[in-house]
């Protein structure tokens, strides 16, 4: 299978550094969200041959349905994997949602169902379900939305939802593909009966294969067989020292203190994934970038200050290159990559580092250049 190359969209804001306002604590220069930026990163995201954009959900972000739809008015080709959370809608309001969506986006719609976290954060939007209560809510609302889509009329009894002769008026023509993150028990019971691409934080190729191992046995017994996703960040220069000495600047300019700040609230968080991001650096701050280095061209700085994916792949282009390709020799197909800021990283990356992937999608970026 071939690799598939997406983006993300900097909905919160973009920067030239590690500070961020996901931890209510900006620094630097931030280029705001607003609608003309938003469309100028789609598209360079599309110029630069991606396949889709993951527009995320949160806080300090844009509603990512609001905004997807905005941005298919400003692109022609790019699709939009749009971060939701499950519990925050009624199933068939959501089904009906992504079918609009996706009819007027002309099939250009790809759902990332985002369960949640951070039970503290899940309370201020007024959901006070535990963890493993809120994968079993998303398993519910996943089943419902499948069904819905196929075209049934049925009526359902579950936990968290009940329905009466629920139906949409047309069935969906192109089902949007589900990608589907977490990493504990309850998600992976989850992801094997729903998920089509399961997604995966940046963790080095030993850790991938093990839960790849697990989640193929889960879906198994379901008669499923999933596709891996990872998500990670990336610093690829000309040379292997400059990728490096661009890691370096990263993490000096963030003080000492917000490491610590940062790594409070973190702790705070139930999620397993989280909880793995930090055993690769252990919230404590290198005496120097590379010192967080935790597997050729895996750099683990970006957790220190960052919720979710914390890790980078660090290198010349090249080296990038040949890292997504052992990647996918692990056994992931689907990559979502962002940077430091997201507009240029991403040109970088689709002119020097896609063209050297034996393995990706044909590429779009030469049909887009020619245009």
């Amino acid at each position: 299978m071939s690799i598939e190359l997406n983006w993300y969209l900097p909905s919160h804001g973009d920067f030239h550094g590690l500070a961020n306002n996901q931890l209510g604590s900006p620094h630097g220069h931030m280029r705001p969200n607003s609608p003309a930026y938003l469309s100028d990163v789609a598209r360079a995201i599309e110029y630069a041959g991606f396949n889709a954009v993951l527009i995320p959900t949160g806080p300090t972000c844009h509603d990512a349905w609001v905004v997807a739809a905005a941005l298919s008015r400003a692109t022609t080709r790019l699709n939009f994997l749009v971060a939701f959370r499950p519990g925050f809608v009624l199933p068939a309001v959501a089904a009906q949602t992504a079918q609009s969506l996706q009819r007027l986006t002309g099939d250009r719609l790809l759902l990332n169902v985002v369960t949640g976290g951070s039970s503290a954060e899940q309370r201020g939007y007024g959901d006070f379900l535990d963890h493993d209560q809120r994968y079993a809510r998303t398993g519910e609302f996943l089943e419902i939305v499948r069904r819905l889509w196929a075209g049934e009329r049925f009526s359902y009894e579950g936990t968290y939802y009940r329905l009466r002769d629920a139906h949409l008026r047309r069935r969906m023509e192109r089902v949007p593909p589900i990608y589907f993150g977490g990493a504990s028990a309850a998600a992976e019971a989850v992801a094997a009966r729903h998920s089509d691409t399961y997604l995966f934080w940046g963790e080095p190729p030993a850790m991938v294969r093990e839960r790849i191992a697990s989640a193929d046995e889960l879906a198994a017994v379901h008669g499923r067989k999933l596709r891996y996703g990872y998500r990670v960040h990336v610093i690829a220069r000309d040379t292997e020292a400059q990728a490096w000495a661009e890691a370096e600047r990263l993490l000096r300019e963030v003080s000492r203190t917000d490491i610590e700040n940062a790594q409070r609230h973190l702790r705070r968080s139930e999620a397993t994934g989280q909880a793995r991001m930090a055993s690769l650096h252990a919230g404590r701050p290198p005496d120097r970038a590379r010192d967080l280095e935790v597997y050729p061209n895996l750099w683990a700085g970006v957790g220190l200050v960052r919720g979710g994916a914390g890790t980078a792949l660090v290198g010349s282009h090249q080296q990038v290159a040949e890292r997504i390709e052992e990647l996918h020799a692990a056994g992931l197909d689907s990559f979502i990559f962002s940077g430091y800021p997201n507009l240029e990283e991403a040109l970088r990356f689709g002119e020097a580092v896609a063209p050297l992937l034996k393995s990706r999608q044909p590429g779009p970026l030469r049909a887009a250049a020619g245009r």
